[in-house]
């Protein structure tokens, strides 16, 4: 039984897809399928069934793959550990972001901890809020940034800043000029979307429940539509078809873009969103997890009035 087996069986079950796994592992199908059954041989178990359009995992498949990503967490850690003898602040680390803060804070955190830190380059990968937290249990990330509420309660969990949202509205539109608007206000609107699998999407469905029931009827079809990123969003917003709603953060500050859109606040309570950083709690270098926060603070998005 090997690391890398582990790894395999961890992809598989994440994927449902020995393709997919092998993709993700870098190494081809038949490397990685011939090494899961060398792994089930010696157990002398099954851990997927095979056969259907998506892998299936077995209940003891399952308990085998719980303690295999334990067991890949400590692996990682025995690397971190050695480093954090030399220097905790020495070496890369691996840090997630969430796909709706990584263009807003990244241009500012990277020259900070430049700065602060640049014995310690960060590693970035932006994905979804589900997927960071895969990796941070597999030790494959250090930290990740992402926002709250979180539905996984074991990890560490460090605030670092509150962002209000604010409704963008293309020029000329019947809102141009008010200084607010209600949430109540945006079920009469055409409402532009982020794809499912965003926590911001999420958000934005909880500041106007009543979109949730428009987007489940024909009518929310037409009244709704969905972009990849918050960019595709505000362009779209910008060419006339519909409001949205963004964090404060991702407000522009192009001329030639502020000419085409406008921001406006919401009515109090205004609905936001707290954004934290998350690490597992074994991990040891905790200087570095300091570093990082001190380089994001740093940015100045703490408590900032964005208009």
């Amino acid at each position: 039984m090997t690391l890398t087996e582990l790894k395999y069986i961890v992809a598989v079950a994440r994927e449902r897809h020995f393709g997919r796994a092998a993709e993700a592992c870098y190494v081809s199908q038949p490397t990685l399928s011939v090494a899961i059954r060398k792994l089930e041989e010696e157990l002398d178990v099954t851990i997927f069934e095979r056969g259907g359009a998506e892998v299936g995992v077995t209940p003891i498949g399952l308990r085998i793959i719980e303690q295999a990503q334990k067991v890949l967490e400590e692996g990682a850690n025995l690397k971190e550990i050695a480093k954090e003898g030399q220097n905790p602040l020495s070496g890369p680390l691996r840090v997630g972001i969430i796909y709706t803060v990584a263009p807003y804070l990244l241009p500012l955190l990277v020259p900070q901890q430049i700065k602060l830190t640049p014995q310690m380059p960060l590693v970035l990968q932006e994905n979804y809020t589900v997927r960071l937290l895969e990796l941070l249990r597999q030790g494959e990330l250090d930290a990740a940034i992402v926002a709250l509420p979180l539905n996984d309660s074991g990890f560490m969990v460090r605030e670092l800043y509150d962002e209000p949202f604010v409704v963008a509205i293309p020029q000329g539109h019947e809102w141009s000029g008010r200084s607010h608007v209600d949430s109540s206000e945006l079920k009469n609107e055409t409402m532009l979307l982020l794809g499912t699998g965003h926590c911001f999407r999420d958000q934005v469905l909880d500041v106007c429940p009543e979109l949730s029931r428009f987007s489940a009827t024909s009518e929310g079809i037409q009244r709704t539509f969905e972009g990849s990123s918050l960019e595709t969003i505000r362009h779209m917003v910008a060419t006339g078809i519909g409001v949205t709603v963004l964090p404060a953060t991702a407000l522009s500050s192009t001329v030639q873009e502020n000419a085409l859109l406008e921001y406006i606040p919401f009515n109090a309570p205004v609905p936001d969103r707290r954004i934290v950083l998350v690490w597992r709690k074994s991990f040891p270098r905790a200087a570095a997890i300091d570093a990082l926060t001190e380089a994001i603070l740093s940015c100045g998005l703490k408590n900032v009035n964005y208009l």
